[in-house]
């Protein structure tokens, strides 16, 4: 079926077999996040106590501040106003190790794609008609991904986040070792996207990764792909429906989305080439030219935009429905989905309900 938006020395002992199930294991071990002798193995979190103030005299802060008032101007008072006392939220480092994104498909559908969801979103669809129609116009992004995206991020702005997000930072730079120098930058990013937009560091709540707003951007992502589609100039997640739907569809814009051409395509429950099975071991990076796909699979596909390679999804069927995988090829639009988030899941979620709106 079509899915359109406008749709692991010596004498060898294994069998074929089994080799080809050691070289599986061995691929997914080289995948997983390597550590190196000294680097932190634990949880994070087990390593501070809730509440604890972060240390700001450590090295790594007195650099930051160096940097916040040598290059972008902040003073030292102002820097000692607001990082005086900021402390460690422990929870935040518990639920960065416990990722949604970790579940099978079958677990993780659900916590998206619902009946109240979909009732939902087809009257966003209906309600916010004319800003839409704008947006296909001007940015040619299709109305139902916005709103899908929209839907999964925040439930059409009832859920934002109850985490400080200043706090948040902090505590991901202070204490989350394996991605301190992603979350300094996030928290150089976020005061200035504050400093410009006017926002009060200290009141604006988000997630427990830092992300904030009816679009859940990171701040890097605020200050890239946020846009004013209300008239002012002010970019306005927090509250301004034509700010917050055309930031979602200028993100997706910019990674060349392509109006009306395809997502997906299911390719069977098996793959039959190696080349596929390599492509669907590296995930998101794993493309191969759509003509490979068709030949591989025996099947006929839809050409993609400007000819371009695919990406080879798997997604774990329920157990308790006979259990399986489903693969699918990722087209470029499906490929510019996981920009805005890594997993194939989540691209995978975003377009299923995208269909189910339609």
């Amino acid at each position: 079926m079509i899915h359109l938006l406008n749709s692991p020395g010596g004498t060898p002992i294994f069998s074929s077999q089994h080799l080809f199930r050691a070289l599986l294991l061995l691929t997914f071990l080289l995948l997983l996040p390597q550590t190196g002798i000294g680097e932190e193995t634990v949880p994070a979190a087990d390593l501070v106590v809730d509440g604890q103030q972060i240390d700001l005299n450590q090295e790594k802060f007195q650099l930051l501040f160096k940097e916040l008032e040598q290059d972008h101007g902040f003073s030292r008072k102002e820097l000692s106003a607001l990082f005086q006392g900021v402390t460690i939220n422990r929870r935040v480092l518990v639920l960065m190790d416990k990722q949604w994104e970790a579940k099978p498909y079958f677990q993780y559908r659900p916590l998206f794609i619902t009946r109240s969801v979909i009732k939902k979103a087809k009257k966003k669809l209906r309600k916010h008609k004319k800003i839409l129609d704008r947006i296909e116009q001007e940015l040619g992004v299709d109305r139902e991904v916005v709103i899908a995206i929209w839907g999964i991020e925040s439930r059409f702005g009832s859920h934002k986040g109850g985490y400080g997000v200043f706090q948040t930072l902090n505590t991901l730079f202070d204490a989350y070792p394996r991605r301190s120098a992603f979350f300094r930058k996030q928290l150089l990013h976020f005061l200035l996207l504050c400093r410009e937009n006017g926002y009060d560091p200290l009141v604006i709540t988000g997630s427990y990764a830092g992300a904030f707003g009816q679009t859940q951007f990171i701040p890097s992502s605020f200050r890239e792909y946020a846009v004013s589609f209300d008239g002012d100039s002010r970019r306005d997640v927090f509250g301004s429906i034509e700010d917050i739907l055309a930031s979602i569809a200028n993100y997706l814009h910019r990674y060349h989305w392509v109006l009306a051409a395809p997502l997906y395509i299911d390719i069977g429950s098996e793959l039959k080439g190696q080349e596929l099975i390599s492509a669907n071991l590296k995930g998101r990076k794993g493309l191969v030219e759509w003509q490979q796909v068709a030949k591989i699979q025996g099947i006929s596909l839809p050409t993609p935009p400007d000819n371009s390679p695919l990406t080879i999804v798997s997604l774990e069927k329920d157990p308790a429905k006979g259990g399986g995988i489903r693969f699918v090829a990722g087209y470029p639009n499906f490929q510019a989905i996981t920009q805005w988030n890594h997993s194939n899941r989540y691209a995978m979620a975003v377009s299923e309900l995208a269909e189910a709106i339609k």
